[in-house]
């Protein structure tokens, strides 16, 4: 159920892209990434009133835990600044490309309080082969 979950929620990012990246040619990079958060923040607030869900948290966390809402914003800026010049599909696959680098960093050396994971060369390998495609896609 999780693999489909993800392979959802790749669809879901795909047509983001795009709607953003629409919505950023009327209003601009910068008030339309606005809006595109505000939006969300909309909705996870009805999400949490359907749940009768508190906002407050259990036990106060960590600064650097609200990190991940700038990097939210960061990713929506940069999708919308290389949408109309490259392909969503060259837009998703560096993405993935990126992803791929860091979650290889944070698993091999445990970063951000993680468990380390053994690095297998095997991974190399994947990593290669989405390079390859990238060179394939951009070059076509």
């Amino acid at each position: 159920m999780y693999y489909f979950l993800s392979v959802l929620a790749g669809v879901l990012i795909a047509g983001m892209v795009v709607q953003n990246g629409r919505l950023a040619d009327f209003y601009g990079l910068y008030a339309s990434t606005l809006f595109i958060h505000a939006v969300g923040l909309l909705f996870s607030l009805g999400f949490v009133a359907a749940k009768r869900e508190t906002l407050r948290p259990r036990v106060r966390p960590s600064f650097k835990y609200y990190i991940g809402g700038a990097v939210g914003a960061a990713t929506t800026l940069f999708n919308n600044m290389a949408f109309g010049h490259i392909s969503i599909s060259a837009i998703l696959a560096l993405t993935l490309l990126g992803q791929s680098v860091t979650s290889f960093c944070i698993d091999s050396f445990g970063l951000f309080e993680m468990e380390k994971q053994a690095f297998d060369r095997r991974k190399l390998f994947g990593l290669f082969l989405i390079c390859a495609g990238i060179a394939l896609m951009t070059a076509l």
